[in-house]
């Protein structure tokens, strides 16, 4: 798998975590939320974290699933 890239997290006089991929935000974290977030990204690799907790990660196997036979069947794929 890939090493996730461009995640940035910032944290606001409020206490609210903002997290962005790529200049977008990508989730928003509150309260005890984001408390627990801020200790998983200290003690874990923060990149890694950042794409679990905001769902924008890939398995790898998107493309392979796609192309198995079970998966084409009476469908035509456009190219």
């Amino acid at each position: 798998m890939p090493q996730p890239r461009g995640f940035i997290c910032t944290q606001r006089a409020d206490g609210t975590v903002v997290v962005t991929h790529h200049g977008r935000t990508a989730a928003t974290l509150r309260g005890g939320r984001a408390e627990k977030f801020l200790a998983e990204v200290a003690s874990g690799d923060p990149q890694l974290v950042m794409a679990r907790w905001t769902g924008a990660y890939r398995f790898g196997n998107e493309r392979t699933a796609r192309e198995h036979p079970r998966n084409r069947s009476g469908r035509t794929r456009k190219r």
